[in-house]
């Protein structure tokens, strides 16, 4: 230990000799950051302690992760490494100079970290000051840097090249996202085709296939073709880049990227994302006027105009002093360029206890078995997350002092409150290509992008998402027959309709729309705005009533025929999230936002939209399948093109979402969905359908699923796609017995089963003992069935997302939550007391059912 008190007292000097000596045992575990290492020198992977932090940040000089005072010990047990890199940004305060002036008392000629640093860096009274040095682990010596003529050659190269290494955020920082982007050099010079190409508002479609996401618009012939292939599942299938390669065509804009701030443009040539000085003018070739939203004819910039910016108070209840909140649950989340979506989602999230219980609960748990790369786990940053947000630690008040003249310092000390989640979205959004962008995106999709990614990675016993699923009974009708089908499908959002013709001031309403229009031919300013109100009930009524399906083939008539589709709720959730459909795109390619106010209850009972199954009198339609088409084009297969499209707008290929479609039986997007999982990987996936051979059609969805076992159990891949639909094991495998391994009789099976037979076999109780987690996430009811927690459909609103903007491409979004008897905002990084908040904005509303 004499050892050790050298090396921390500072005064005494030790022998390059020694340092060396002391270094030899650990030196292979030593290495020096490569191109493509990722460093984490700015935040702890279990929390979000700092270089800031009271503690400073460990990083490991082997695997460069960033650990803080409280969970370094838990990496150094685990993996055995004793070679940390500690970093420490030390805030001072100045001493006054002889002069008067404050002179830095500093220790290190710069700030070497690559660090954010607070407004008040520059002020009369504080500044920061960097320290760094190597901690070898489980004695805590401490070597101060530099030391570069005591230390081996392969240490100090090391602690610089990880000291000087950059952030692993940096590309989705704003602005660095835009400093890497470059004006490309065929913009000036782009020659366009005169062949009389105009591009419509909706409806893209590649031209080579049939896929509708990630298009592409080429700038020279207006050619619209799909992008490249994504890892994940979405993506196109590359007709950009080959159109190309064929043309030398070199620049093409996404499509649903163009806004008034310009778009996403891409160029083949230079190989990268590049900057289009103009593209306003290489879009007006094809007809699209976008960017004249950013002048309106009135000369007022569309974010001038007073009843946009009234909308923007309101929501964020500006020109009232509010209280600022402090404590477990109360802290704010930084927005990191656009991620006020993420920021608005995950604090509604983490607001209900079912997530706090499956991720802060069982925290411990999840950190010690999380992988040797903790930034890499879902659930890991999940449970780092949601204790950043309710631990209270990151949001503490301003210090006060006793003596005014402390008090006056304290007031001018930077404070640190709040967390960054940059490793969270970039391990949420790695490899989605809109998520991963700095784009503003629709907090609807984001919040069913987080439940995909809870669904498939389940922690504990029970899947915190169960709180939100419920299922949707669907009663198809035949116009003609009268005859009825009646099926089940899961959701986790009810999707309201803005009933517009049930606005119940439409006299104010034409009268405000004379006075705009006016006010613009005459240049003037606009009037105060007037907006629509619809009552609840209007959009509740218009979510009710029947709709046409399209293209209905009754297999009462054997003929395609008129039907009519209506749906209720066969459960109502733990949870029950309303969106409220305000988005849509105008003729002119401007997307428009329904700017009306709708006067959402505190308590919602929507009991009377509880299913109640085939009725008396009804008769059924029969149970017989569309006849099978073997055309030359596989296009034209009976094939549910709704299911194809829902799919397709979760960015997986046309291809592959019509053969999943196709080989489920048209049972739905759901299903679906599950084949599309258990088979990305194949490396057809995303090729066209084949359709087999005559005498293979009524074979064609089992050979596709898998073959059947040499012992006769049915195919695991149509087991897994049962149980991952919230059945058990036993259930599914029983269901595909008594079926003949038919996937659609199978679930027909199932639900005419509601008590099936107990059956004991030794080998389905051993997969049952390994997939025990599975077993407890039912009905609560406890009978076999889907991960649902029905109960009354009488509800208590306790939070909703509100946008601001006209599109979802744009604006921003905040957060309103009822804590502790009261309502809160949260506007990013900003927690306070609401005084007013906006109940008749939201645009997605969260309700907790009423305990009966």
């Amino acid at each position: 230990m004499q050892r050790a008190a050298l090396f921390r007292g500072g005064d005494a000097q030790m022998a390059a000799g020694d340092l060396g000596e002391l270094l030899v045992p650990y030196m292979p575990t030593i290495r020096v950051p490569k191109s493509g290492d990722r460093v984490y020198k700015t935040e702890c992977a279990f929390s979000y302690d700092s270089p800031d932090s009271e503690g400073g940040l460990y990083v490991c000089m082997n695997t460069f992760l960033g650990f803080g005072r409280e969970h370094i010990e838990r990496h150094y047990r685990k993996t055995g490494q004793c070679v940390y890199l500690h970093l420490k940004r030390h805030l001072i305060e100045k001493v006054p100079g002889a002069s008067g002036g404050a002179l830095p008392k500093r220790r290190n000629a710069k700030l070497f970290l690559d660090l954010e640093t607070s407004s008040d860096l520059n002020s009369d009274d504080f500044e920061y000051e960097d320290e760094a040095k190597l901690i070898i682990f489980p004695d805590h010596y401490e070597i101060s840097l530099p030391n570069i003529e005591e230390l081996p050659a392969l240490v100090t190269i090391a602690c610089d090249a990880l000291l000087s290494a950059k952030s692993p955020y940096r590309k989705q920082e704003p602005d660095s996202w835009e400093e890497e982007l470059q004006a490309s050099k065929h913009a000036k010079t782009l020659v366009q085709l005169d062949n009389g190409v105009r591009i419509p508002p909706s409806g893209w479609k590649c031209s080579k296939c049939d896929l509708r996401e990630n298009l592409w618009l080429n700038l020279t012939d207006g050619s619209v073709l799909c992008g490249k292939w994504f890892f994940d599942g979405s993506g196109g299938n590359g007709h950009a880049m080959e159109h190309y390669k064929e043309t030398g065509y070199p620049l093409a804009v996404k499509l649903g990227t163009i806004t008034p701030d310009g778009a996403d443009v891409y160029s083949f040539d230079e190989e990268e994302p590049v900057l289009d000085p103009h593209i306003a003018k290489h879009l007006a070739h094809f007809g699209i006027d976008m960017l004249q939203m950013q002048v309106t004819e009135n000369g007022l910039r569309d974010n001038d105009i007073k009843p946009r910016v009234s909308e923007w108070e309101v929501i964020q209840e500006a020109g009232v002093k509010l209280k600022p909140m402090y404590g477990p649950g109360y802290t704010g989340m930084k927005n990191l360029g656009n991620s006020c979506y993420l920021n608005a989602v995950m604090q509604a999230i983490f607001s209900i206890p079912e997530f706090q219980r499956a991720y802060v609960g069982n925290l411990p748990r999840i950190f010690d078995y999380s992988p040797l790369d903790p930034t890499q786990d879902f659930n890991t940053q999940m449970a780092k997350l949601g204790h950043g947000l309710l631990s209270g630690q990151y949001s503490k008040p301003p210090m006060k002092s006793e003596l005014i003249e402390q008090v006056m310092k304290e007031e001018h000390k930077p404070q640190h409150n709040g967390i960054s989640p940059r490793m969270f979205k970039a391990f949420i959004s790695k490899g989605h290509p809109e998520f991963s962008s700095n784009r503003q995106q629709d907090a609807q999709e984001f919040f069913l992008h987080l439940i995909n990614l809870v669904e498939r990675n389940p922690v504990g016993s029970e899947n915190p998402s169960d709180v939100f699923r419920f299922l949707v009974e669907e009663r198809t009708q035949c116009c003609q027959s009268r005859k009825v089908r009646y099926t089940e499908r899961v959701d986790y959002i009810m999707q309201l309709p803005v009933a517009m013709e049930a606005a119940t001031n439409k006299d104010e309403l034409i009268a405000y729309e004379l006075k705009r229009r006016e006010a613009e031919a005459a240049r003037r300013p606009l009037p105060e705005l007037v907006r629509a109100k619809i009552p609840f009930s209007a959009c509740l009524q218009a979510f009710s009533e029947p709709s046409n399906v399209e293209d209905f083939w009754s297999s009462a008539l054997q003929a395609k025929s008129a039907g009519v589709k209506t749906s209720r709720f066969a459960s109502f959730p733990e949870y029950l999230v309303v969106q409220i459909k305000k988005f849509t795109f105008g003729l002119d390619w401007i997307p428009k936002k329904l700017d009306v106010s709708i006067d959402m209850p505190d308590f919602l009972d929507i009991s009377h939209l509880r299913a109640r199954g085939l009725q008396p009198g009804e008769e059924e339609l029969p149970d017989i399948a569309p006849p099978i088409v073997i055309p030359d084009d596989p296009k034209a297969l009976d094939i549910d093109e709704s299911s194809v499209m829902q799919l397709a707008e979760m960015g997986f290929p046309l291809e592959a979402c019509r053969k999943a479609v196709y080989y489920t039986g048209n049972l739905g997007a759901e299903v679906a969905f599950n084949w599309i999982i258990a088979h990305m990987e194949e490396p057809d996936f995303a090729e066209p359908l084949v359709i087999p051979a005559f005498g293979e059609v009524a074979s064609s969805g089992t050979a596709a699923l898998g073959a059947v076992g040499l012992d006769n159990q049915p195919p695991e891949e149509m087991v897994a796609i049962i149980i991952s639909m919230g059945f058990q094991r036993n259930l599914a495998i029983q269901a595909l017995k008594a079926t003949n391994n038919n996937l659609e009789r199978a679930l027909e099976w199932i639900f005419s089963h509601p008590d099936p037979e107990e059956e004991s076999d030794p080998a389905l109780d051993t997969m049952d003992m390994e997939n025990n987690a599975n077993a407890n996430i039912l009905a609560e009811t406890g009978s076999e069935g889907p991960r649902i927690k029905d109960g009354p459909g009488r509800y208590e609103l306790f939070g909703f997302i509100s946008h601001m903007g006209t599109s979802t491409m744009s604006g921003h979004y905040v957060c309103h939550l009822r804590k502790e008897g009261r309502w809160v905002i949260y506007n990013d990084l900003r927690v306070c007391a609401s005084e007013r908040p906006p109940k008749d904005l939201g645009y997605i509303y969260f309700y907790h059912r009423i305990p009966s």
